[in-house]
């Protein structure tokens, strides 16, 4: 890692403590939403499925409606057995962060088979393979491994079929009694399944509907929420889900409605506690800070996963625009127009405002000093660096700059020697500072 990505870490780790809400849709909870469509009707080598495709097209628009702010759809045979492999195991790991949500929604042939030790194992079927080819199918156990390898906050999947076989935590209990806002549910992880049907049993159409597809749109539009709390969460829609489709079938299709992983909730449709209403922003001062915080989180998290340095850029901007005198959002933004996405004169003019907003916090120096180096003002460099250290004076990365300021700009080996001495005092490892200091007690040792 070089020296700048070091220093990048290490402003990220002091900056910020663990992000809990990320600006988002709905109100923080997320900092991005993610849903996935695949619908396959008519296959190469299985029989078809009349009206999957558009089952599966309302439901991406249902999650459009919903505010997700990526829909994938994809559909026949886009959804092969290569490109659904793609999907889970490359697309999804590498865009789906840690402070998003995810929902995944499949309508096509599904299968079971035994494990070895003679249990069901389910599976789903890519357009090219056969209904009874387990070798061609995106098999339980690679949705499981996908689980437990997602970094999303939370992931709902939604199989318009019977898959077979999870791994069961015990299932959530829902309390409705008194219960206005879920906050605890929307801290934690979770991982929810709801299935259309159980084992050996169809999901069942209608003039070419699915009864399953009508009962989960009726149930997005709020139909689900039970309490009426004006939050629809995950947990809500599967018993909905499942006394509309049992109700609807004359009791020949049972969903099953789990949760796999974790012990929070998805939340769906948030309730009428938001402040962040879609088409308004934050009014109030202390709604304004907030606001300023989650778009400081959301790109802090950005930029830690090495995502979307542009989006960072553009989050931390806002949240200078909600709260302009939020110092460490410059600390940040300083650092990121120096190394990140470079504009020196833009850092630069950020720097000041960070020393100025941020006077306590020694990044707000040390990094205004690394800008006065690279704008070739080493004097200017040297005094914001020593500020930093009258603000922490165990700083080591400070020290470590300053070593190489005083030997490459200010001649002063003495002091580059000093400075890179404490450096190594503190814990610091780099070479070039051991090196002169050895060189240095060398030199210093009398001659025989």
């Amino acid at each position: 890692m070089t020296l700048a990505g070091a220093v990048l870490l290490l402003l990220l780790d002091a900056l910020v403590s663990p992000a809990h809400a990320q600006l988002g849709k709905p109100e923080g909870l997320y900092y991005k939403s993610w849903a996935v469509v695949i619908g396959i009707e008519n296959y190469l080598l299985a029989p078809p499925i009349p009206g999957a495709v558009d089952d599966a097209k309302a439901m991406a628009q249902t999650f459009r409606q919903l505010g997700f702010d990526e829909v994938l759809e994809v559909y026949d045979k886009d959804a092969s057995y290569r490109r659904l492999q793609q999907v889970l195991k490359e697309f999804l790991p590498r865009k789906v962060g840690r402070m998003d949500r995810l929902v995944i929604f499949y309508v096509g042939h599904a299968g079971t088979t035994k494990d070895e030790q003679g249990r069901d194992l389910g599976y789903l079927v890519p357009w090219d393979a056969q209904v009874n080819n387990v070798a061609k199918s995106v098999t339980l156990d690679e949705l499981k491994e996908f689980t437990r390898r997602s970094a999303s906050k939370h992931a709902l999947l939604l199989f318009d079929a019977p898959v077979r076989g999870w791994e069961l935590t015990a299932p959530q209990q829902l309390s409705l009694e008194g219960r206005q806002v879920p906050e605890d549910d929307t801290e934690r992880r979770a991982v929810q399944v709801i299935s259309a049907a159980d084992k050996g049993e169809l999901s069942v159409r209608v003039d070419g509907k699915s009864l399953f597809v009508r009962s989960l749109m009726a149930g997005l539009k709020g139909d689900a929420d039970l309490n009426k709390n004006g939050w629809l969460m995950a947990a809500e829609l599967g018993i909905y889900v499942t006394q509309q489709v049992e109700a609807a079938s004359k009791s020949r299709q049972h969903p099953v409605s789990l949760r796999i992983d974790g012990d929070g909730d998805t939340v769906l449709v948030e309730g009428r506690k938001a402040a962040f209403v879609l088409g308004s922003g934050p009014q109030t001062p202390e709604e304004r800070r907030k606001a300023a915080k989650a778009q400081y989180e959301a790109a802090f998290t950005l930029l830690q996963e090495g995502k979307a340095a542009d989006e960072a850029l553009e989050r931390l901007n806002r949240a200078i625009e909600y709260d302009p005198s939020f110092g460490d959002v410059y600390v940040l933004k300083s650092y990121v127009r120096l190394e990140v996405l470079p504009n020196l004169d833009d850092a630069f003019a950020t720097g000041q405002l960070a020393v100025k907003y941020a006077p306590e916090n020694p990044d707000s120096y040390y990094t205004l000093g690394l800008i006065e180096e690279k704008r070739g003002r080493f004097a200017e460099a040297e005094q914001a660096m020593l500020q930093a250290l009258k603000v922490n004076a165990g700083y080591a990365d400070v020290y470590y700059s300053l070593g190489t300021l005083y030997a490459d700009h200010l001649n002063n080996q003495a002091k580059s020697v000093e400075a890179f001495r404490r450096y190594l005092e503190l814990g610091g490892t780099q070479n070039r500072a051991r090196s002169a200091v050895e060189q240095a007690d060398r030199a210093a040792k009398p001659s025989r």
